[in-house]
């Protein structure tokens, strides 16, 4: 059923994100979760950064990408919440597994010194995510408020969405803050929250249709 590969996808892309997150912290010497960027985890020059890219956050890509779809066919059709899910599906999806694939420099490069091809893609794709997902969550929100018993949903959605696009432009005002990787990590929970929140929503599929 299409409510159950929503749901799989989702926790599993959740799961996979997070827990590659926290063993490639473990796995890195002296790093940094509150300074330093997730992307740092599988720099070129970072210690198992192909094994991070392949197992963890390259997969973790795809299945958010599937969630997107799946949460689409199941929740009741609508032009914002086409635009919201497609939106979530390329941003975060897609999105996660260009970053993944096209790694940054050595230290992520804050400055952007020179980049190589794969850094400005990186960066690139990176940008496009941040700008994207946050408004994506924001017309899901709008849309379910239509759903049956969504009210409650779309509150949150409203409230996570102006959440990570806060913090989006507050991580943007200044890339080399000591305090960075902890604002990456509030924008990425915020997404991260709301894709598992909209599982559950979605695996409850009477309350949604």
């Amino acid at each position: 059923m299409l409510k159950s590969k929503a749901f799989w996808t989702g926790t599993l892309g959740v799961s996979l994100f997070v827990l590659t997150t926290i063993i490639g912290g473990f796995l890195y010497p002296n790093y940094n979760h509150i300074a330093q960027f997730i992307s740092e985890l599988y720099a070129i020059d970072a210690p198992n950064a192909d094994t991070l890219r392949y197992i963890g956050y390259i997969p973790s890509g795809i299945l958010f990408a599937l969630f997107s779809v799946f949460a689409l066919l199941e929740t009741p059709k609508s032009s914002l919440n086409t635009i919201g899910f497609i939106s979530i599906g390329f941003g975060y999806g897609i999105g996660t597994l260009i970053c993944g694939v096209f790694n940054c420099d050595a230290g992520c490069n804050p400055e952007f010194i020179n980049p190589s091809l794969s850094q400005f893609i990186h960066n690139a794709m990176g940008f496009v995510t941040y700008c994207i997902v946050p408004i994506a969550i924001f017309l899901v929100g709008i849309a379910s408020r239509k759903w049956k018993n969504g009210v409650s949903f779309a509150n949150i959605s409203f409230i996570l969405a102006i959440i990570s696009f806060f913090f989006v432009w507050l991580l943007n005002t200044n890339l080399s803050s000591p305090y960075k990787g902890l604002i990456q990590r509030i924008i990425e929970g915020s997404i991260l929250v709301w894709i598992t929140l909209c599982c559950l929503r979605i695996s409850k599929n009477n309350t949604i249709n």
